[in-house]
C-alpha cells in the first residue's frame, strides 16, 4: 500500500514542481518586459536600461575620449531636456535619457547616439566599452565636441518665422567661440577634434572654420575637399526610417517585385538621373519605381515594398547619399546603388560588392542595361547577397545601449583607426616647439586664426 501511494505521489510532485517552476519564470519575464519606462521602450530596439554598473576602464578601450561639458543648448537641450542638480549632462543609468524625435530627424541622429555612449562608458551603463570618456585630455585620443548640429538645423532652420533660423547660426557662432578659448583646441589646432555634421546642412557656417577637424559626415556632396576628404574624415550611416525585417524567410520567390524605387523623382544636381531611369523603368515588368513620401502612411508602404522586393534602387539626389541605402539593408532587399560620387561607411572593412550591386551612372541610363544586369542576376547569387544583408545589417544599427559592432561601435573603430593619422599631424605641428628657445612664428601659441575668425 504504502508503495502504490508513493508512486501515486510521485508524479503530483512533479507536476507542482514545474508549475512553481512556469510561475516563477513567467513573473522574471513580467518584471523584465516592464524594466524600461514606456516612452523608451517604444523608441526602438535594444532600448535597456539597469542599475549602475562598472564604469569602463580607459586602459582597456579601444579609444579614449576626452569630451567638452559644453551646455545643454549644444545637445540634450535641443530636445527640451532640463538638467538637474547644476549638471549638464542626463543620468543614462535610468529613464532621464531624453527622446529623440522621430521621423525623418532619425536618419541624421548620430550624435545623440554616441553622446549616449560616451556618457554610459563614464556613467557605468551599459556599453561595450569600446570608447571611453576621460577627463584629462592630454591622455585622450581625441577631442569629442557634443554639439547636435542636424537637430539645430532641423530645429531652427525649418521653422516660421524665418528669424529662427538665425538660432542655428548663432549656435554654431557660440561654439566657434567657445573651442577657440580652449588650450584643447590650441594644442593642435583642433586637428584631434571630432565634429558630428550628418545632415548635409548641419553646421553650415562653422564647418569652414572646423577644417582641421576629423568630420562625421553622410557623405562630401556638399563640402569642398579641402574642408572635408576621405583622407581624415569618416563616413557614417544613416539611421533607417523603415522598421527592421526580423526573422526574414522571404527568399527569392517570396519577393514577387524584381525593381524597387520609391522616393522623390524630380531632383536637383546630381538627382537628375532618376527623371532619366523613371522613363525607363515605369512600364517595365514587375519594377515598382513611383513617387513617395514619408507623409501619411509612406513609410508603411516603403516597409511593405521593400521587403516584397529582389533589389531596390538607391539613386542619388540632392546629395550623393540617402537613408533609403539603409533602409533597402535592413529591409534585405538587394540594393542597386546609383551614385557615382557616393562614398560608404566602413567600406575600408566591408566589401559591399558582396551584399550590393554597385553601377556607374552612365551605364545606367543606357537603355536595357538595368534590366539586363538585374536579369542575369542568378538566384543563387541573389540568395547570397540577401543572406549577406542579413549577416551585416547589424553594423547599421543604432541603439542605445550600444551593442558590439553596430553604427556607434563601427563609428568609434572607423575613429580609431584615424588616430595615428591625428598624431603624425600632431606631432609634425609641433616639429619645433619643444623647446622655448627654437620657437617660429609658424607655430603659435594661440589658435589666433580660429580666434579671428569667429569675430
Amino acid at each position: 500500500m504504502a508503495a502504490a501511494a508513493a508512486s501515486c505521489r510521485r508524479p503530483l510532485v512533479w507536476f507542482f514542481s514545474l508549475a512553481a517552476a512556469l510561475f516563477f519564470a513567467s513573473w522574471y519575464l513580467l518584471l523584465d518586459s516592464t524594466a524600461a519606462p514606456p516612452a523608451l521602450a517604444a523608441r526602438g530596439r535594444g532600448l535597456r536600461f539597469g542599475s549602475s554598473g562598472r564604469k569602463c576602464d580607459p586602459a582597456a578601450a579601444m579609444l579614449r575620449v576626452f569630451m567638452y561639458d559644453l551646455p545643454p543648448e549644444f545637445h540634450f537641450g535641443l530636445l527640451d531636456w532640463k538638467p538637474r542638480g547644476g549638471g549638464v549632462w542626463p543620468d543614462v543609468r535610468g529613464g532621464d535619457v531624453p527622446e529623440y524625435p522621430g521621423g525623418l530627424n532619425l536618419q541624421h541622429s548620430i550624435e545623440y547616439w554616441l553622446t549616449l555612449d560616451l556618457l554610459a562608458s563614464e556613467q557605468g551603463a551599459p556599453t561595450p566599452c569600446g570608447a571611453v570618456r576621460v577627463r584629462d585630455a592630454a591622455s585622450a585620443d581625441v577631442v569629442f565636441v557634443p554639439f547636435f548640429a542636424s537637430l539645430s538645423f532641423n530645429r531652427h532652420s525649418k521653422v516660421v518665422p524665418p528669424a529662427r533660423a538665425s538660432e542655428d547660426r548663432a549656435l554654431q557662432r557660440k561654439l566657434v567661440e567657445y573651442l577657440a578659448a580652449r588650450p584643447e583646441w590650441r594644442r593642435f589646432g583642433g586637428r584631434d577634434h571630432v565634429v558630428l555634421a550628418h545632415h548635409p546642412n548641419g553646421m553650415l557656417d562653422a564647418r569652414y572654420k572646423f577644417w582641421p577637424c576629423v568630420f562625421v559626415l553622410c557623405d562630401f556632396g556638399r563640402y569642398p575637399p579641402s574642408v572635408a576628404n576621405l583622407d581624415k574624415d569618416i563616413i557614417a550611416p544613416y539611421r533607417h526610417v523603415v522598421t527592421n525585417f526580423v526573422n526574414d524567410s522571404a527568399g527569392y520567390d517570396d519577393r514577387p517585385t524584381l525593381l524597387y524605387f520609391q522616393g522623390a523623382i524630380y531632383r536637383k544636381d546630381g538627382g537628375f538621373i532618376r527623371q532619366e531611369l523613371y522613363y525607363l523603368l515605369k512600364d517595365e515588368k514587375n519594377v515598382h519605381f513611383s513617387f513617395g513620401s514619408v507623409v501619411g502612411n509612406g513609410i508603411e508602404q516603403a516597409t511593405q515594398g521593400m521587403r516584397a522586393s529582389k533589389f531596390c534602387l538607391n539613386i542619388a539626389g540632392d546629395t550623393p547619399s540617402s537613408n533609403r541605402l539603409f533602409d533597402s539593408i535592413v529591409s534585405h532587399c538587394v540594393p542597386i546603388i546609383i551614385s557615382d560620387e557616393i562614398e560608404l561607411p566602413f567600406e575600408d572593412v566591408l566589401d559591399y560588392s558582396k551584399f550590393c550591386v554597385i553601377v556607374r551612372g552612365v551605364d545606367a541610363v543606357k537603355k536595357g542595361f538595368l534590366m539586363n544586369l538585374i536579369k542575369g542576376i542568378s538566384r543563387e547569387n541573389w540568395t547570397r547577397m540577401w543572406n549577406k544583408l542579413k549577416e551585416v545589417e547589424g553594423h547599421f544599427e543604432y541603439q542605445y545601449p550600444s551593442q558590439n559592432d553596430d553604427a556607434a561601435q563601427m563609428i568609434w573603430k572607423a575613429i580609431a583607426r584615424k588616430v595615428p593619422s591625428i598624431r603624425l599631424k600632431a606631432n609634425r605641428l609641433h616639429r619645433f616647439s619643444r623647446f622655448g628657445t627654437n620657437r617660429t612664428d609658424e607655430t603659435p601659441t594661440r589658435s589666433s586664426w580660429l580666434e579671428n575668425q569667429a569675430r
